[in-house]
């Protein structure tokens, strides 16, 4: 299983600049997360594809990252199935 968290948002540019932001933070870290955006919010599974897709430490780093930048936002957990 892959962790994945979803943010709900209001409208499609608040998502993009959340992306954004946390595509800057990832190409720092060189640790990426796979980002789904949908008209309901943004969900970002993370994983390291090079560890065969196993989770590690720097996934849990990346995790506390993005948890912190979407506060930021004023994101607001989707504790839903889906974004």
């Amino acid at each position: 299983m892959t962790p994945s968290r979803g943010w709900c948002r209001c409208g499609n540019h608040a998502g993009v600049a959340l992306i954004v932001h946390v595509a800057d933070v990832s190409r720092l870290t060189s640790h990426h997360a796979d980002i789904n955006l949908s008209a309901d919010g943004v969900r970002f599974t993370v994983t390291t594809h090079a560890a065969g897709g196993r989770l590690t430490v720097a996934d849990f780093e990346l995790a506390q990252r993005i948890d912190a930048i979407a506060a930021g936002h004023a994101a607001v957990w989707d504790l839903g199935p889906g974004v």
